[in-house]
């Protein structure tokens, strides 16, 4: 095994694939991948769901079948992998410390990196959620791999915290499988996830979705066997006499996902507090020269097809930069977020790039708008440089929309842009 490459990608999931198989296609002769896992496809691997590919291959594929097709492409292309391998630190030169059980302490350099570690979800602990602690409380995507790839039923009687994307599949899941679910609450006044998800798997197997409600407390010893539901105000209080106790013997946890960042702070990586991913340029590039990020690790998308594509730049991107005889300072813009927006990827807009390519950005807002709206980049002097029209805007639901070539003599003086989401 070599200890130095071009291109070293940690993570195999989407992003990371892509990202692989970006490298190799853009001119990286030596591309390794690490995974902790003992298969790639990472978190494809256990969501055999339909609903990937959609936009990519135009078929509606389950997620071990689009992972499959990644997987043999990056085999094909001459990509390393390197598996059961957990990283332990990366340096800011771009020295990468793992450790696995037959070669033990690793030490390992690349000319650049790709970080596409994906993310985690938000346990109890992190939303102090009071009561007992009886077996019987899991997060949603534990679930999952129980039932999908262990085979193991992880209860009967279910109820599910927060109306997130893995939440809300599991409801149906479960509910193929036999058990019952008693109720999706959310403590928000919208759904957090998508509405498709709600519409296939609450609206089409008879599930109750309760708005601005919670769970208050659990109660059980050994194992669960009840929680108390709660109506909560618009500042998330518990409204007194809302009470309910509902017999369960299993709760989900749905309650948002967290980009799994841990090794990206040990490298210098300035995180963005909204999202917790990196900042990043329009390749994909952080703070860090040479240190690339790619899909869930920067922000939670919403389709695996979006993160595949990021992998993509992120991977073209660290090609062109292990390659480079020097690194030139780039002239950057920030991108900021405007009216109504919670925040926007990618953090900072590379003028002379934007000559060449289309620059996709996704962003999601701060509040719903359900009628028509209209998203607008606009530079310092409130000029609008770019526009699209959507029906709706939902905090759930990422907006997308692309800065084009032709906007690159109107860039080109500008200092900073910013994107705005309105009422129409």
């Amino acid at each position: 095994m070599k200890t130095s490459y071009d291109v070293i990608i940690i993570g195999s999931g989407p992003g990371g694939l892509a990202a692989a198989i970006a490298a190799r296609e853009n001119g990286a002769e030596d591309v390794l991948m690490i995974e902790r896992d003992i298969e790639l496809g990472g978190i494809l691997v256990q969501c055999i769901h339909n609903g990937f590919g959609l936009e990519l291959f135009n078929e509606d594929m389950p997620g071990p079948t689009y992972a499959q097709h990644f997987i043999e492409k990056a085999r094909d292309s001459g990509v390393e992998t390197l598996m059961d391998t957990m990283v332990l630190e990366i340096t800011p030169e771009r020295m990468i410390y793992a450790i696995n059980k037959s070669s033990g302490y690793i030490t390992l350099s690349a000319r650049s990196i790709v970080l596409a570690m994906g993310c985690r979800e938000r346990t109890r602990a992190q939303i102090m959620l009071p009561g007992s602690r009886p077996a019987g409380v899991y997060t949603a995507g534990t679930a999952q791999r129980f039932v999908n790839v262990e085979g193991y039923m992880p209860g009967k009687k279910f109820i599910i915290l927060g109306s997130g994307d893995i939440g809300m599949i599991m409801a149906r899941r479960l509910t193929i499988e036999g058990a019952r679910v008693e109720r999706v609450l959310e403590i928000l006044p919208y759904l957090s996830g998508l509405t498709r998800n709600y519409v296939q798997c609450l609206l089409d197997y008879g599930i109750t979705l309760q708005k601005q409600r919670t769970v208050s407390r659990i109660y059980g010893n050994d194992r669960v066997e009840a929680i108390e539901a709660v109506s909560v105000d618009e500042k998330w209080n518990p409204i007194p006499g809302t009470q309910e106790v509902i017999p369960c013997d299993t709760l989900l946890l749905s309650v948002g996902l967290i980009p799994e960042n841990e090794l990206s702070k040990k490298a210098g990586v300035l995180l963005d507090p909204i999202t917790n991913g990196p900042y990043v340029d329009d390749r994909f590039m952080t703070n860090v020269p040479g240190i690339f990020a790619a899909g869930n690790v920067v922000h939670v998308y919403d389709l695996v097809d979006w993160v595949t594509e990021a992998g993509y730049v992120a991977g073209k991107g660290a090609a062109q930069f292990a390659q480079a005889e020097k690194v030139e300072p780039e002239a950057l813009i920030p991108l900021k977020a405007g009216d109504n927006i919670r925040y926007v990827v990618p953090h900072k807009l590379d003028k002379e790039r934007l000559a060449e390519a289309l620059v996709r950005l996704q962003m999601r807002v701060t509040t719903p708008i359900e009628e028509r709206v209209l998203v607008t980049v606009e530079n310092q002097r409130g000029e609008v440089i770019a526009r699209r029209g959507e029906p709706y805007a939902r905090p759930g639901e990422i907006l997308t929309m692309a800065i084009k070539p032709d906007t690159y003599q109107a860039v080109q003086d500008a200092s900073e842009l910013t994107v705005n989401v309105r009422q129409r």
